[in-house]
């Protein structure tokens, strides 16, 4: 793979193709801890500024820990397209109506009786500190007829259809 470092603008627009096609992370938190606490968080979106928001319930583990540190990595996997994004992050709580409404998604019902008007409902915005990705620039279909090719012939493979680097906003 080469490498391809990104920043300010170009950044947010890879860290946002990135986790916006994967759409589901591993939101982390108390990183100091071993083993880290992490489970399947759901992303809303991706801001044009590359903060990530998620909805989550005022209630859980995650919010009290995050309470108590802000600190969060997120992890972003599109295997189908061989696409993976790592986000560390500061993590902020909104229970305000307008930051509610604005974010809300009609599939966060099913974990939320009342709706967006549900007391537990709140919203979480990560702001990345550090990002790194890796993408293929021809997908996964052109990737694998690429690696199938250089196992019949024998040789290796010069890993140029892929990219990684920082996305430093």
């Amino acid at each position: 793979m080469s490498t391809e470092n990104l920043t300010n603008l170009e950044a947010i627009k890879k860290i946002k193709e990135l986790s916006e096609s994967a759409k589901i992370c591993m939101f982390c938190t108390e990183l100091e801890t071993l083993p880290i606490n992490s489970r399947p968080m759901t992303l809303q979106e991706t801001d044009g500024e590359g903060n990530l928001w998620f909805i989550s319930s005022d209630t859980s583990n995650k919010n009290f820990e995050i309470k108590d540190d802000k600190r969060v990595q997120l992890f972003f996997m599109n295997n189908g397209d061989y696409q993976y994004l790592s986000i560390f992050g500061t993590a902020t709580i909104y229970k305000d109506k307008s930051t509610i409404e604005d974010k809300w998604s009609p599939m966060a019902k099913a974990w939320f009786e009342e709706g967006k008007d549900d007391p537990a409902v709140s919203i979480i915005r990560v702001e990345p500190k550090e990002s790194y990705y890796w993408d293929t620039k021809a997908g996964k279909l052109v990737s694998l007829l690429n690696f199938v090719a250089n196992v019949v012939t024998g040789n290796t493979t010069d890993n140029s259809d892929g990219v990684e680097g920082n996305a430093k906003i």
